[in-house]
């Protein structure tokens, strides 16, 4: 930001944190600019959004990201009735009260009349006086608030903070006239937006990446990588044709799988044999992050037989699918907790490394759900694998799909690494132009 003027001069606020200030700003508390503070109600809604004229209550989410989102409510039951005081209004300023510290404090102006959105309890509405305008008073709040999360914010744990209305509007701010306030957001939006826009294209370059990497996984699975390769009808209509000298299997013929012990939280000891989570199988390598522990003798007794063993493979049964992990050193001897699937090489007709890439594939997920189709449960588990189909090359042909996958996929991830790293920078600008605009570190009055 470094060809943006600062202002003609600056005067001492007095506050630590606030630093200097332009010299013709005034400095007021919070609780000088605004003529009304509230919160919300909770009543016991649907799980989904209102839709066409049904009335919602707002999610605390839908203040997170720096625009407002009326899509992020859940509708109120047709039994409930509504308060259509607790509708939102153009101008509200909406405050996340209670949070993640991340999120704690987030803020916006609404940008329209929302009727039938009510106000939830874990969110403060703000309505701004004469002195400031909706758009400057949310950005304060966006940037000073932080200061009250670091300072101030309350709670049991680090993932839910809370901030009182006695924080918010004691904030110390300094803030210019509301012409120069409507000058300052006006170029803020203008260069905002041009940030946002790249954003956007940056996310759905993410997702074409992400695209492009599944679709390269399911078609080394499904067809191998000979273009010219003689082809036949699998006899699965889902699937197509596979080459000519490949079989298609049952799952269970090439695959060794098991769903974790139904361990329940009242056989949980504060050390002995870890018990795996699925918070220790979200990356390549499996990991006791989010671990319990069993008593040794009890699964000696009870359990030996699902300890992990150096090279099992790790997935989730869960509907967030997409994710396979090994077993390496730190994890052998663990129990995988229920909701996990260990695999393992069966009568060596697959090696692990295919494995790994056929049950991140498309190849496995439209089986799954195919067999979860007009189901409640959004889990599978050893009765669903034992009816799936699998496409099963020579082994030195598997080998060669695994590594091919490998590599191409590392190709991607890289880059998708690279773009996301590229996004947050554009976000910190973001972040860090309002900050500056707000308090008055640059001087926006000619970009107007």
């Amino acid at each position: 930001m470094s060809h943006y003027k600062p202002y003609p001069a600056y005067k001492d606020s007095g506050v630590e944190w606030l630093g200097r200030v332009p010299e013709h700003w005034e400095q007021v508390p919070l609780k000088r600019l605004v003529r009304s503070i509230e919160q919300g109600w909770s009543p016991e809604c649907e799980s989904w959004p209102a839709t066409g004229d049904e009335w919602g209550v707002l999610k605390v989410g839908c203040v997170n990201g720096g625009s407002f989102r009326p899509e992020e409510n859940k509708a109120l039951p047709a039994s409930l009735e509504p308060r259509p005081e607790l509708a939102v209004c153009k101008g509200d300023v909406l405050v996340s009260r209670a949070n993640t510290r991340e999120l704690v404090g987030s803020c916006v102006s609404a940008p329209q009349n929302y009727p039938n959105l009510l106000l939830c309890d874990k969110i403060y509405r703000i309505r701004a006086g004469e002195r400031v305008t909706p758009e400057f008073l949310a950005a304060l709040i966006s940037v000073h608030g932080r200061r009250a999360v670091e300072i101030e914010a309350t709670g049991a744990s680090s993932s839910m903070l809370n901030i009182s209305q006695s924080v918010i509007l004691d904030l110390p701010v300094a803030l210019p006239e509301p012409a120069e306030q409507d000058q300052i957001m006006a170029a803020a939006t203008r260069e905002t937006a041009r940030i946002d826009a790249l954003v956007a294209k940056k996310t759905r370059f993410i997702e074409l990446l992400r695209e492009k990497r599944q679709a390269l996984i399911t078609h080394a699975v499904t067809k191998g990588l000979d273009p010219n390769v003689k082809m036949k009808d699998s006899g699965v209509e889902w699937l197509g044709e596979v080459p000519e000298h490949w079989a298609v299997k049952p799952f269970k013929v090439c695959i060794d799988f098991q769903e974790g012990p139904g361990i329940m939280a009242a056989d949980f000891c504060d050390e002995g044999i870890p018990l795996l989570r699925v918070a220790g199988v979200q990356n390549r390598w499996a990991s006791l992050e989010g671990c319990n522990y069993l008593s040794p003798d009890k699964v000696e007794r009870q359990w030996r037989h699902f300890r992990l063993e150096q090279g099992d493979l790790l997935i989730s049964a869960s509907a967030s699918m997409g994710t396979v992990c090994e077993v390496a050193a730190e994890t052998v001897g663990a129990v995988a907790y229920t909701g996990l699937i260990r695999l393992r090489e069966k009568n060596s007709v697959m090696l692990k490394e295919y494995i790994r890439s056929l049950v991140v594939s498309d190849l496995f997920s439209t089986q799954i759900d195919f067999f979860k189709a007009g189901s409640t449960i959004q889990h599978f588990g050893p009765t669903h694998l034992s009816q799936m189909f699998v496409v099963c090359p020579p082994l030195d042909e598997q080998g060669a799909i695994a590594r091919h996958i490998e590599s191409e996929t590392q190709r991607i991830d890289e880059l998708v690494t690279k773009t996301e790293r590229s996004s947050e920078l554009l976000k910190e600008r973001r972040s860090a132009l309002i900050t500056a605009a707000v308090t008055g570190q640059i001087d926006l009055r000619e970009e107007v």
